[in-house]
């Protein structure tokens, strides 16, 4: 099968998913990308932009069987400007995030109009894909109080049909870095690391002052505060990071061979995240052979097998707690968790693809569907 896999916010996570499906699939995918960057500009303008590319690929050799579009996109404007040549080809829309539920900031209102495109694409897609179970209930859950603040026609007797197209579609990641790793002996104290964005829906200025306050109260440990520090959380969390002096081995932005090598020295991989749809820096420092230390909720039960949640999840309100007992009682928490860095290799894109490519197949030997919310056939 030829798949055009469009993504117009071509970095980081979304960029790993994009590729990642690229190198593993048996079908032929061909990747249209824009720059990671100006993202509410994406949603709003993206289909405009890339609608005469997507029409050349629909009238050359390379006509797609099948179009999966990533989330920051408006669908329905992209399949309006392409829907004399793409009748008969199915469209899945991918869900990383969505608009309804992403955390705000104190303050912040929702964006009616990127809300209303989160919800058109749902509509419009034959099929829909969320990288979890749990971002499938919170985004399909969420939708019921959106639609019924409307005036009328709120929409809420197509929730059915948007409920039976969506799938969960977890994300593939590339685990090859770390195959072995749970053999290695780390040094001492231990490691602490946190390995996502200093973005607000992260929260890791929370994992920063629980480190703060076991510095103070003596505990001993390493820190590593790593990820993307850009247009984030900066101002707040180096001061923090400042009052650690020597324990902190690492900060801010690394290069990719740097952050493997880092996973691969951690200890304790510790998130505070108020979002998280799947968690792929987390999946990645556990398959290294780092312990988790996580809140029980998000995603990160789903992907966490359920036989090790008492042992690297807590619940609110005891992250010190939780990060002080892990620290101080490693080699315990080790044994507890015993076979968890190998149990993440599921997650690996050499177990994920078939996945992903048999779904295509269903899609392209079935049909495009109804994009008008009606049940795809199955």
């Amino acid at each position: 099968m030829r798949v055009l896999l469009i993504e117009t916010f071509f970095g980081g996570s979304h960029r790993a998913w994009a590729e990642g499906w690229r190198d593993h699939s048996r079908h032929h995918i061909e990747l249209l990308t824009l720059e990671p960057q100006a993202w509410r500009w994406r949603m709003r303008g993206a289909a405009a932009t890339l609608a005469p590319i997507v029409l050349e690929r629909a009238r050359s050799a390379d006509r797609p069987d099948i179009i999966v579009a990533s989330d920051m996109i408006d669908l329905s404007v992209l399949l309006a400007l392409t829907r004399r040549e793409l009748t008969a080809v199915p469209v899945v829309l991918y869900l990383h995030e969505n608009q309804l539920t992403y955390p705000r900031r104190p303050g912040e209102a929702l964006d009616q109009g990127l809300a209303w495109t989160t919800w058109n694409n749902l509509l419009v897609a034959d099929r829909v894909w969320c990288n979890s179970a749990f971002h499938r209930d919170d985004v399909l859950g969420a939708l019921t109080g959106f639609l019924a603040a409307v005036p009328d026609h709120d929409h809420r007797d197509r929730l059915g049909a948007v409920a039976a197209k969506t799938r969960v579609q977890p994300v593939g990641v590339s685990l090859d870095p770390w195959r072995g790793a749970v053999t290695r002996r780390r040094g001492s104290p231990p490691l602490v690391l946190s390995n996502q964005r200093w973005h607000h829906d992260k929260d890791v200025d929370a994992v920063v002052r629980a480190l703060v306050r076991l510095a103070d109260e003596g505990v001993d440990f390493r820190a590593a505060v790593v990820g993307d520090d850009t247009g984030g959380e900066a101002e707040t969390i180096n001061p923090l990071l400042d009052r650690l002096g020597p324990r902190v081995v690492a900060r801010g932005h690394r290069s990719r061979a740097d952050y493997e090598t880092l996973l691969g020295d951690s200890d304790i991989v510790v998130s505070a995240a108020r979002n998280e749809f799947f968690g792929i820096a987390v999946v990645e420092a556990t398959a290294a052979g780092a312990v988790p230390v996580l809140p029980r909720r998000l995603a990160y039960p789903e992907t966490m097998p359920s036989r090790y949640h008492e042992a690297v999840l807590h619940e609110p309100g005891r992250l010190g707690s939780a990060l002080r007992h892990t620290i101080e009682q490693l080699h315990v928490r080790r044994e507890q968790t015993k076979g968890l860095a190998a149990a993440m290799w599921r997650h690996d894109w050499s177990n994920v693809t078939e996945r992903y490519d048999r779904a295509v197949d269903e899609l392209v030997e079935t049909g495009a569907g109804s994009r008008s919310g009606a049940v795809p056939r199955e």
